[in-house]
């Protein structure tokens, strides 16, 4: 899986990042932590499938989405530190 893509938090709300997803004409985005590490990802197929669901608000974050536990085909980040180690994998 590419980890260049865009890199966001999992405080972001669905609509924010569907639109970070449209600007930069990506199909996933990685989730990172406080200190850049990867914790997870989220396709825009899971987002929209989350956004048309009844429990859906414009204020859900993309943390309330992994809570609900949406199993994703995308396999989940490998991200390399700066000297080329992997840090984490996930899925």
């Amino acid at each position: 899986m590419d980890t260049s893509g865009p890199r966001v938090r999992d405080d972001m709300t669905v609509e924010v990042a569907l639109s970070v997803m449209a600007g930069a004409r990506v199909e996933f985005l990685l989730l990172v932590d406080g200190d850049d590490q990867c914790t997870g990802s989220v396709t825009r197929a899971e987002l929209a499938a989350h956004r048309e669901s009844a429990a859906y608000t414009d204020r859900v974050r993309l943390r309330d989405v992994l809570a609900g536990a949406i199993t994703s085909p995308v396999p989940r980040c490998t991200v390399a530190a700066e000297h080329g180690r992997a840090l984490v994998r996930l899925g």
